[in-house]
């Protein structure tokens, strides 16, 4: 019990190495040309369950069917509550701050348009796969730490159709959609 809490605390302070390190040194953006291919989304699900709506973003911006990827985060694996949404949890944490979890890793593989951070709570886990990511647009909310984005929205997690809405005005002012 304690070699176990011993371990998972070494994991954590290697993740805030990591961290540190990611946002001194920011990921290069990705070098895809114009326009609005692909959408990465980071969903904190103990906050905002209903991840599946965000498929909808595939019709919003005339993507195609595998337009739109979407990784959730919970604080703890539940076996009861079936997801449709690939997710991580807190036990994903592996030795120097990377996340063991094929569903990330898979996430990582690629490189995104617009990547969008859905989450208010700032955890370990959420901040490092959003800076671990590929996108060449980084959105969020303001309650985040403000380096993790590129465009900050002034909604709220229950305010999705707002967020939709304020996605598509901003990437179309900025020229990407």
């Amino acid at each position: 019990m304690v070699f176990r809490a011993l371990q998972e605390k070494l994991k954590v302070n290697s993740g805030r190495k990591l961290l540190k390190k990611l946002i001194a040194q920011p990921k290069e953006p990705t070098n895809r040309t114009k326009g609005l291919h692909s959408i990465g989304i980071i969903v904190d699900m103990d906050n905002f369950p209903e991840a599946d709506t965000f498929y909808g973003l595939r019709n919003d911006f005339a993507l195609r069917p595998n337009g739109v990827q979407i990784i959730g985060y919970k604080r703890e694996y539940d076996k009861t509550s079936p997801f449709g949404i690939q997710f991580f949890t807190d036990r994903d944490l592996g030795w120097n701050g990377q996340i063991e979890n094929g569903h990330v890793t898979e996430f990582l593989s690629r490189e995104y348009d617009v990547l969008i951070n859905y989450y208010e709570r700032e955890t370990l886990l959420l901040k490092l796969l959003t800076l671990s990511t590929t996108a060449r647009l980084r959105v969020g909310f303001s309650e985040v730490d403000n380096r993790l984005n590129d465009l900050i929205l002034d909604t709220t997690l229950e305010e999705i159709e707002a967020f939709k809405l304020e996605l598509k005005k901003y990437l179309t002012v900025l020229g990407e959609y």
